[in-house]
């Protein structure tokens, strides 16, 4: 062990890079914003005693210091170790071995390359030579074949692997900067603090072995287990993590759920995985893809390996080269099939498996094959890939809690992870409490609505690519249904039918097909379209088609698939068509009224901004951007949207203000002003109030100085003397928190808030349950105001997202979240659907008419123009 203290190098520090002369620097805000403090506390609505799974954590007034090391990990020949999982291994022998080296002290390893410890190490810099016996290796043993003898027998020592491991000083946090946080005060070391507690959770579940997923703890037990279908399990686990709160610091204890591969036999679960009840018929390049990177135990070893793929030949042709040994000294190697090597090395007939291919759990250019049969998929192991819908329907339908059952599993967990046993965090002075936090909540009045149905629907057609679709029987239901809900829909002009020698063609030569049959049928574009879809999910006709109605023909269109029709499903059905058609589901009586407090006074707009990504891993998959604004002011109720292209995974928007002339900007914001001073009677917005989703609390800074900045300078740009007032609210919904009343087995009021105890200690934060929640545990809102400069009172403001709840058009009541982030959500992942980037064109631009042209952001071209007459239109409704 190398023990030193750092010393100043004498090496002189590298020049600096030379600046190329083409270098052109960015420009960087002036501004510096930060979220606001908390200016009050909202009084309105009937007071209502609640629990929350926030459990009061008591810490010690201490002047120690978290210590911050870095950790670097070496093999034998001094290259670095680059694979996952070695670290905790090592380290937990570091501290079994070197425990008086180390001072005696625990530490926390964050599973990278940083640990902590409370207190300094005996040194700034140590290392440490560490052998670790017996690891999991794919080492082949005899030429292509996983060693399955006994050791004895093979002549070798047991497999071991030496690793040098690096630790070095990097900073100190100190403890103080959790009281400092918790008193309200600015602390900048505040989150490096509660990372480090957040670490020492994470380190906690490691020693008991659980699979951890951020700071998400699953445990290796059957009970825990649901299954979905394709092999795939739901895992039941929990979600640890401390928060700073007006009570304090607490812990917030949560049930999470991951997807895991079903573990046991591999060939069990590839039947499961491809739904074929024979081996014969299982797809072996799509188990390939599947089995990728997995982990298995071979038998009889009892070997941990990673599958990299499978033979090319059955296991009864699969040969490789085996090289013999004759005495003490090697002859020749010969040929053998995997088969035949088991057979005769280790009296195993692996008849199942000889058809068929072996996994391959070597390397690319040094194969190590074994027969299926031999082989164990291992537990707590995540999948990753995206879930069927069926999977998707029964894990939300079998995971689901009601309040009780979850708060009993939730103290169960808390009393299964024993956190007062784990010493290095008894180092830290912390004692957790063991019961929920009491706090007070208060159930706001549902605001009135009422509705106000489009014009009469007329000129509007049926297309019908499904064969078994009763469209007689639609049409006329939907006519019914209408006049009972006081809808004027005149009688489809004509139904279109689709050919059924088109029916095997690709998706968009039927959707060609069809709108030339309905240019032959109709005197010209309807301004509705109704279309039924042949699949009832991910029908890969979807796309196109929406393409083809917004961008070339200008018709608004409502896409249905049903499997059983009646009254309710005609119901949500004309709640969509009503809103296309620019009618109104739910408008509020206070807006009717124009007594909305402050919003009603001055001319405000409203906006509301999401993000939506690709899936995991589809880095060349544009991330799109939506940002929709009310329109009709005094109304709050009507919306249209912006979408964007941008960078993938990107989630600051970056189209919101794009100049590229002296009197040009073709960014999102300015689009949709244009659109709401049009829309009204020719006013500019003297208020703009944003809702931004989809940003965690690391970000909140982002959009207060980049994306706020970009819509001033849009605001700007257009008149310099226009100095609107601005309100950034950001709503999230991937949060840990939950409400229960107490002693009841139902969820919280519809219209709950919570802006005290478990709010933030300093910023201006709020939980709001809008939605009635039958099933379930229903799930807040939470709410940060960023920025007021209107100067909204607390209730006013709670009042005035209450209410926002109330106006998504495809509902009559309440919804989750604010519906202008609903929309914007919408709006993102429609265009997403039903745009295929690679047949963007180059004159492509966004689709409501005034972005740029060509590539866009991260050199993906922008979104197609929507037509002028369904630019302005809920066309994501």
């Amino acid at each position: 062990m190398k023990h030193s203290e750092a010393g100043p190098s004498k090496a002189l520090p590298p020049p600096p890079p030379v600046v190329p002369p083409s270098f052109v620097p960015v420009k960087v805000s002036g501004s510096n914003r930060t979220p606001m403090a908390r200016r009050g506390f909202g009084t309105k609505g009937q007071r209502i005693p609640l629990l929350t799974n926030h459990f009061n954590v008591k810490l010690s007034s201490t002047s120690d210091h978290f210590y911050q090391y870095s950790v670097a990990f070496f093999y034998e020949d001094g290259n670095p170790v680059e694979a996952k999982g070695v670290g905790r291994k090592v380290l937990d022998m570091v501290e079994n071995v070197y425990n008086s080296e180390m001072g005696g002290k625990g530490f926390a390893y964050d599973g990278e390359k940083t640990l902590f410890t409370v207190g300094p190490l005996p040194g700034t810099k140590l290392e440490f030579p560490v052998l670790l016996e017996n690891l999991s290796t794919n080492r082949t043993a005899r030429g292509g074949i996983s060693d399955e003898v006994d050791t004895k027998r093979a002549r070798r020592p047991p497999q071991s692997k030496s690793y040098t491991v690096k630790i070095s000083y990097a900073t100190k946090i100190p403890i103080q900067a959790i009281f400092n946080a918790l008193q309200g005060q600015d602390s900048e070391q505040f989150s490096e603090a509660v990372r480090v507690l957040d670490v020492l959770l994470r380190q906690h579940a490691a020693k008991q072995e659980c699979l951890i997923v951020r700071q998400c703890f699953f445990r290796d037990d059957p009970k825990n287990y649901i299954g979905i279908g394709g092999g795939v399990l739901g895992c039941r686990g929990f979600h640890s993590s401390f928060r700073a709160t007006q009570a304090g610091l607490s812990l917030n204890i949560d049930a999470s759920t991951t997807m895991i591969v079903r573990p046991g036999k591999v060939v069990d679960f590839l039947l499961e995985n491809q739904n074929v009840r024979n081996i014969r018929e299982i797809d072996w390049i799509k188990a390939k893809r599947t089995l990728k990177s997995l982990r298995i135990k071979s038998f009889p070893s009892n070997r941990e390996h990673k599958i990299i793929g499978l033979s090319v030949k059955p296991c009864g042709e699969q040969t490789f080269s085996l090289k013999q040994k004759n005495g003490d000294s090697p002859s020749d190697a010969v040929e053998i099939t995997v088969y035949n090597y088991y057979a005769k090395h280790h009296r195993i007939e692996v008849n199942q498996s000889r058809d068929y291919p072996c996994l391959d759990v070597g390397k690319p250019k040094r194969p190590v094959y074994i027969p299926l049969e031999l082989c164990e998929l291992l537990p707590l192991q995540r999948y990753t890939k995206a879930l069927s819908n069926l999977q998707r329907a029964s894990l939300v339908e079998k995971s689901r809690q009601k309040p009780r059952e979850r708060m009993n599993a939730l103290m169960g967990a808390l009393k299964q992870s024993n956190y007062g046993a784990d010493p290095v965090i008894n180092s830290t002075g912390i004692t957790i409490s063991t019961t929920f936090t009491q706090v007070e909540g208060r159930v706001l009045d549902p605001p009135k609505t009422f509705v106000e149905p489009a014009k009469k629907i007329t000129c509007w057609a049926i297309v019908n690519f499904s064969a078994r679709c009763n469209v007689d029987g639609l049409r006329r239901d939907l006519r019914r249904c209408s006049e009972a809900k006081g809808m004027d829909l005149e009688d489809a002009y004509d139904v279109i039918e689709e050919s059924p020698q088109f029916r095997r063609a690709s998706a968009t030569v039927r959707v060609d097909k069809m709108v030339e049959n309905m240019r032959k049928a109709l005197p010209g574009p309807p301004l509705f379209i109704l279309c039924i879809l042949p699949e009832r999910k991910n029908s890969d006709i979807y796309g196109p088609w929406k393409r083809k109605c917004l961008v070339d023909l200008g018709s608004r269109t409502q896409c249905i698939a049903p499997t059983k029709i009646n009254d309710q499903y005609l119901t949500n059905l004309l709640l969509k068509i009503n809103a296309k058609m620019d009618g109104i589901n739910s408008l509020l009586s206070m807006e009717h009224l124009h007594s909305i407090p402050l919003v009603s006074q001055a001319p405000t707009i409203i906006f509301g901004m999401d993000v939506s990504h690709g899936a995991p891993g589809r880095s060349d998959v544009p991330s799109i951007a939506a940002v929709v604004s009310s329109r009709n002011w005094p109304f709050i109720s009507r919306y249209r949207a912006s979408v964007r292209s941008q960078s993938s995974r990107v989630e600051m928007i970056d189209g919101l203000f794009k100049p590229i002339a002296p009197d040009q900007d073709e960014g999102m914001i300015r689009e949709l002003l244009e659109d709401f001073y049009l829309s009204t009677p020719r006013l500019k917005p003297e208020n703009v109030i944003i809702f931004r989703d989809g940003v965690s609390e690391s970000q909140f800074n982002q959009v207060l100085n980049i994306e706020l900045e970009q819509i001033m300078a849009a605001c700007k740009f257009l008149d310099e003397s226009w100095k609107p007032k601005f309100m950034v609210i950001v709503a999230q919904k991937t949060h840990h928190t939950k409400f229960f009343q107490t002693n009841s087995d139902y969820n919280v009021p519809p219209g709950t808030i919570v802006d005290n105890k478990v709010c933030h200690p300093k910023y201006n934060d709020f939980y709001l349950c809008a939605q009635n929640g039958p099933i379930g545990t229903t799930r807040p809102t939470h709410y940060h105001v960023l920025l007021d400069q209107i100067g909204f009172s607390a209730d006013q403001l709670q009042e005035l997202v209450h209410s926002l709840s109330y106006v998504y058009q495809r509902s009559t009541t309440a919804i989750s979240v604010v519906a202008p982030i609903c929309y914007a959500h919408l709006a993102a992942g429609q265009m997403a659907q039903f745009v295929k980037f690679e047949d963007m064109s180059d004159s492509a631009s966004s689709h409501s008419g005034s972005a740029a042209a060509g590539a866009g952001a991260g050199g993906f071209n922008q979104l197609p123009k929507l037509h002028e007459r369904t630019r302005s239109s809920m066309f994501f409704c």
